[in-house]
């Protein structure tokens, strides 16, 4: 693990195998990474990246850990949007995009990757604000979703509009506070939106300083009284981007996780040929 554990933002990674677009917006991209080896298909995972939905932040910094999930035989896709402070970004385009992706990315991703991509839906990893989208995806379209693994996720906007993270980025994602846009809230929010019931593993580090663990530990437990299929996963040393980090300590729990998600996929080994 670097010193700064904010290095993996900026750390360069492998070009991706392939681009492609899932609708006409330049920012309606995702960068797929196939497989190593020649093993079974498997579900896509789709990377959805955090940085509190806004500009300065894109998938690129996602690189590391999709090159990653990608070694160990998993096809990915690091799904890109519109984000705060671009013309279009915030609400509703930054959420309805990666609905968008998710459903349309798997078709594309075996499109590039013949019989490495499973006929079954694709499993999201979301870190931090895109931890958000991710269970925002799967709470609006959870037929279009196998599983989620929710990364120190923003699972309550309503809260971290009160805690002020990154200062505003709630507020600049969908135009307000709770009182001034409540519509907005009732529809993005995770915390406004469970029971979910698509399966869901929640990873926090409880060192982490920009998403406070607490926050995944209440909506985990409001899913959990809703029957909603969750399991919460807290790691003791972990920050909020070792989560990202394929070199740190943390790293292993993510996979077994990811891992835990599709192994018993119905309809996976069934359409899953090696060579």
């Amino acid at each position: 693990m670097p010193a700064d554990p904010r290095d993996v933002l900026t750390r360069p990674a492998p070009a991706p195998d392939a681009t492609v677009a899932y609708g006409d917006h330049p920012e309606q991209l995702a960068d797929l990474r196939r497989p190593a080896g020649t093993g079974r298909a498997r579900p896509l995972v789709i990377v959805v990246h955090g940085g509190f939905w806004r500009a300065e932040y894109d998938r690129s910094h996602t690189g590391p850990m999709a090159a990653a999930l990608a070694a160990l035989g998993h096809p990915v896709a690091q799904v890109e949007y519109r984000r705060t402070g671009q013309p279009d970004g915030g609400w509703p385009h930054t959420l309805t995009d990666v609905l968008t992706g998710v459903a349309a990315l798997p078709e594309l991703a075996a499109a590039v990757m013949p019989d490495r991509v499973a006929p079954v839906p694709p499993i999201l990893v979301g870190h931090s604000a895109g931890g958000h989208l991710a269970l925002y995806v799967a709470a609006h379209a959870p037929t279009t979703v196998g599983g989620v693994l929710a990364l120190a996720p923003v699972a309550d906007l309503a809260e971290a509009y009160r805690l002020d993270l990154d200062a505003g980025a709630v507020a600049a994602l969908l135009g307000g506070g709770p009182a001034d846009v409540p519509d907005r809230y009732a529809a993005a929010n995770p915390s406004a939106l469970v029971p979910i019931r698509v399966r869901s593993v929640v990873m926090h580090g409880v060192l982490d300083r920009q998403v406070p663990v607490t926050m995944s530990r209440t909506w985990v437990a409001a899913a959990r009284a809703t029957g909603s299929p969750v399991t919460l996963v807290e790691l003791p040393e972990c920050e909020h981007f070792g989560l990202i980090a394929p070199d740190s300590t943390a790293w292993p729990r993510v996979v077994d996780a990811l891992r835990s998600l599709h192994d018993d996929l119905p309809g996976i080994d069934a359409a899953s040929p090696t060579r």
